[in-house]
């Protein structure tokens, strides 16, 4: 594993290594109870799910992101994906997960338990109430999502966690250009700037990461009630 990260300029340690085989082995066997991923195979996890996570963190993609302490959020992270990959690669990151389901949250608890990450904090919610909250609105240095949702739709659930100076950054494929183009008025209305895409070819397929800076404040009535957004997205 170590080998392959390094192949894409991410360093791993030994310790996380082991700490990435103990999340493995754990994803595997909450994963006969509850559906988490349909990719179960050792090496397709490592490349479609550990790996890819890890991207963000390339030397090969230049998003300046200081190895200090920033506060990140993980919006819709499912079994943990890219945040808690993302907590064990940078111990010196305070990083949230979020997400809706319970079972979900349930087993990224114990993930985090048995890996003793400190670092990470997971949350039963939703999005649209939890930037509601104080501690949480305007928030974070860096929001991400993975395999989530469209991105007009991403925009409107995440931006509002974005401080003015963070980043708000969604994996996507190579369809992201629609996407963009669908995202026109969703950018103008939460005073975005231009998307920066930053692309890869990880085991002959193409990644992309489109990265969205705050361009203004933030409209007070963003993010619109729970559900609304996905019915009538920007």
């Amino acid at each position: 594993m170590i080998e392959i990260f390094k192949r894409y300029g991410i360093d791993l340690t030994e310790d996380q290594e082991q700490m990435l085989e103990e999340y493995y082995r754990l994803l595997v066997s909450y994963n006969e109870k509850v559906n988490l991923t349909a990719v179960t195979d050792r090496d397709d996890v490592i490349k479609t799910h550990f790996l890819d996570s890890a991207l963000i963190l390339s030397s090969d993609i230049s998003l300046s992101l200081s190895s200090e302490k920033i506060r990140v959020l993980d919006v819709g992270t499912g079994a943990g994906f890219p945040g808690l990959v993302l907590a064990i690669l940078r111990s010196e990151w305070d990083i949230v997960l979020l997400d809706s389901l319970r079972k979900r949250v349930d087993f990224l608890n114990d993930v985090v338990s048995k890996l003793n990450l400190n670092n990470a904090v997971c949350i039963h919610g939703r999005a649209e109430e939890l930037a509601r909250d104080a501690d949480y609105r305007e928030g974070f240095d860096l929001v991400v999502s993975r395999a989530v949702a469209e991105l007009r739709l991403l925009l409107e659930l995440c931006i509002p966690f974005v401080n003015s100076d963070g980043r708000f950054v969604s994996y996507k494929g190579p369809k992201y250009h629609d996407e963009i183009a669908s995202a026109t008025n969703a950018l103008a209305e939460l005073n975005c700037a231009e998307p920066k895409v930053m692309s890869m070819s990880v085991f002959d397929k193409e990644r992309f990461l489109v990265e969205v800076c705050r361009d203004g404040d933030l409209p007070e009535k963003y993010p619109r009630r729970a559900g609304i957004p996905a019915k009538r997205p920007l």
